[in-house]
């Protein structure tokens, strides 16, 4: 049977857009590899911008492709498991290109510190605010899972001072020393390891869209992801169960679709010593804010997600909305600082973590808000306002 189905499965996953992904960005690499020795070069102002604009609008189409083939691996395994698929392989590429520009040439001791930051604004602020301003205006009645929520907010409380408070109380000049990143980085690790375990396992239902019991799956509108993957689970089925009848089924097209997502996932990696090469050059010429690179990876990066999360929130997916934000968040601090620590003591270099005060104190009202807006059991347009002013505040103190 399966030999039966391989090549309409290929068909189905090899789709034109794919090729044509799959060639953008795998031709890139490789004129960038031709062309290595003038890119190495003090390139005119406005041909390095146009370079940097291809290298990143070809990692944004690349960044773009692993999404939607998340999105579809997403879709088939139903929720936490797809989400997770998603969250993970947008979280993946930005510690790629984090850790290309500690890499690369130059001193970018702060690089870390400000992405993450930059990924938290825009996660719980910009992205949530207007998912929540979207779909608060179109659905009434949007209800997140608040005990899946509360487990998200626990480990981004505790991540975050990790990663922006402890370093400026027991650490020397904002960072951690190497005595201390050892045991930082394991207990990181073991923590992020200990939630994914529970998120995927015996507390999976705590991440699943509420109300979604047999009468109410018959009242949904099938085909939006969590809500079509939710109806192929029976009431009885353990996750487990639910996750192995998928496998099952459509193990070729999961293969199919993993093995497409790494593919287009890879020059990303190859390309993001170029663009950290060439960011680097080109905001050094403009004399920019050091934050300014931090926030350009980060943007870069949860584009495609944004759009996915702004989809969740119109289709009334209130629960995915949260997954794909507060996941992603707890993916990025949870894996972001390990790396780039373990990164700093390999390398020798000095990784700054330690937030100032102001940033300390937007990080404290953006948690305290979140905590405000998810623990009333319904989430209103009213909720996205607050969240979006956030935002615009951390905007001004980056730039004036």
């Amino acid at each position: 049977m399966t030999q039966t189905l391989r090549p309409t499965t290929l068909r189905t996953v090899l789709t034109p857009t794919v090729l044509i992904r799959l060639a953008l960005g795998w031709g890139t690499f490789l004129l960038t590899v031709l062309a290595g020795p003038l890119l190495s070069s003090h390139l005119p102002g406005p041909t390095l911008i146009a370079v940097l604009a291809v290298v990143v609008a070809v990692i944004v189409v690349c960044a773009f492709g692993v999404v939607a083939e998340a999105e579809h691996l997403a879709r088939r395994l139903g929720d936490p498991y797809g989400t997770l698929v998603l969250t993970l392989s947008i979280v993946l590429i930005e510690v790629i290109l984090i850790s290309a520009v500690m890499l690369g040439p130059g001193e970018h001791a702060t690089i870390a510190r400000d992405s993450v930051m930059a990924v938290s604004m825009i996660i719980l602020n910009l992205v949530i605010g207007l998912a929540l301003l979207v779909g608060g205006l179109r659905h009434s009645r949007l209800r997140p899972n608040r005990t899946g929520v509360s487990a998200y907010l626990s480990m981004l409380v505790v991540l975050i001072a990790v990663a922006f408070a402890l370093p400026a109380v027991i650490g020397t000049r904002g960072a951690y020393t190497p005595v201390q990143e050892l045991p930082v980085i394991a207990l990181t690790v073991l923590l992020y390891a200990f939630f994914l375990l529970r998120q995927v396992g015996a507390q999976s239902e705590d991440f699943r869209e509420v109300g979604l019991g047999p009468a109410e799956l018959d009242r949904a509108e099938v085909g939006t992801g969590s809500v079509a993957a939710a109806a192929e689970q029976s009431a009885d089925d353990s996750p487990r169960d639910a996750i192995s009848a998928v496998l099952s089924a459509h193990r070729a097209e999961v293969v199919a679709r993993t093995a497409v997502l790494v593919l287009t996932v890879i020059p990303i990696v190859l390309l993001s010593h170029h663009m950290a090469a060439l960011l680097d050059d080109g905001l050094g010429r403009l004399g920019a804010p050091v934050a300014l690179s931090g926030i350009l990876i980060a943007m870069i990066v949860f584009l495609p997600e944004t759009i996915t999360t702004i989809r969740a929130a119109l289709m009334g997916e209130i629960q995915r909305v949260s997954n794909l934000c507060h996941g992603a968040l707890v993916s990025t601090v949870g894996l972001t600082v390990p790396v780039v620590l373990a990164i700093g003591l390999l390398t020798g270099q000095t990784v700054v973590l330690a937030e100032d005060p102001t940033n300390l104190v937007l990080l404290a009202v953006t948690l305290l808000l979140t905590a405000t807006t998810f623990g009333g059991g319904r989430v209103t347009a009213l909720h996205g306002a607050p969240h979006l002013l956030v935002f615009v505040l951390y905007g001004l103190t980056v730039f004036v």
